[in-house]
């Protein structure tokens, strides 16, 4: 239940974005500010000031205010990370949900066709699965992060263009098809074999009717399971993506954008790279702690627990 307040929390700050960018912080988080000036404890300073070190070439951006404009500095563009942060946040989340749907509903068909009608259609669709298996997961999100992020997508009328998010979303739902489709398999042969879908078929009732009301009820249950789960493992595969230059497109923001903002302000403003980073770790801990409780809370097996 903590977990799930925590990520609850995570979830209202990053669709706060907008409030707090316009009402709150007074800033467009998306345009660079390189010569504005912000009243920080009652003196006017400038967001990008001279540097101070070596030579004394170039600017630092503002640290960290803790009022409402620039509540953790600014990043190399004049921008509010704070805002940047919540706007990466929508981002990150969105897409994490939406390749998440995606994957589970893929596996699904896979798995359930694969492990339900069995012969040459398993056969085929199994080593489907191998194929994708076979291809480390971030070698193969990245190979096909680089050809559409360059071209895009046009297939027939529908077209994706590069810098949309609809690409990251396709490609990490896509990945990860291979781990959750065969467990769903696993499950769906396992289920042929009890006695109450043996009862139904030997009723004489619709094979397409034991596969809607006995077989894919009880394999809900695995998938809700598995949300929590893969949504945590999307974050970091598109927080990853996305760091490399090859998920989240400018002028879109996500965590891992942010964090590769704040690559070259490690030794000056780290709070521009730890901000994201944090943001990560709590939202990816809280997913993995929640979906070791639903897990607990669907398995008939677990032991009872003390009351």
């Amino acid at each position: 239940m903590t977990a799930a307040v925590v990520l609850l929390i995570v979830i209202i700050l990053a669709l706060a974005a907008p409030f707090y960018a316009s009402t709150i912080a007074h800033t467009d988080p998306f345009r660079s500010t390189l010569t504005a000036k912000i009243v920080v404890d009652g003196k006017r300073v400038p967001v990008m000031a001279p540097s101070t070190e070596g030579l004394g070439l170039g600017v630092t951006p503002i640290g960290p205010t803790f009022q409402a404009q620039y509540f953790l500095g600014a990043d190399t563009q004049g921008r509010d990370v704070a805002a940047r942060l919540l706007y990466g946040g929508r981002n990150s989340l969105m897409i994490a949900s939406a390749s998440t749907l995606l994957c589970l509903t893929l596996a699904t068909l896979i798995g359930v066709v694969s492990g339900f009608f069995g012969g040459t259609t398993d056969m085929l669709l199994s080593r489907f699965l191998d194929v994708l298996w076979a291809f480390p997961v971030y070698l193969l999100a990245i190979s096909l992060s680089i050809i559409l992020i360059a071209q895009g997508i046009s297939i027939g009328p529908i077209t994706i263009d590069s810098g949309s998010l609809a690409l990251p979303i396709a490609i990490i739902g896509i990945i990860y098809v291979p781990y959750v489709a065969r467990p769903v398999r696993g499950q769906v042969i396992a289920l042929k074999k009890s006695e109450f879908v043996l009862a139904s078929t030997g009723l004489g009732i619709p094979r397409w009717r034991i596969l809607l009301f006995d077989i894919l009820p009880n394999v809900m249950t695995t998938l809700i399971v598995f949300v929590p789960l893969m949504m945590a493992l999307n974050i970091i595969t598109e927080s990853s993506l996305s760091f490399l230059s090859i998920g989240v497109q400018p002028p879109d923001a996500s965590w891992g954008t942010i964090i590769q903002d704040g690559q070259a302000l490690l030794y000056n403003r780290p709070v521009v790279s730890l901000a994201p980073g944090i943001a990560i770790v709590i939202t990816v801990l809280a997913l993995n702690i929640l979906g070791d409780g639903v897990r607990d809370a669907f398995d008939p097996r677990s032991k009872l627990r003390p009351r």
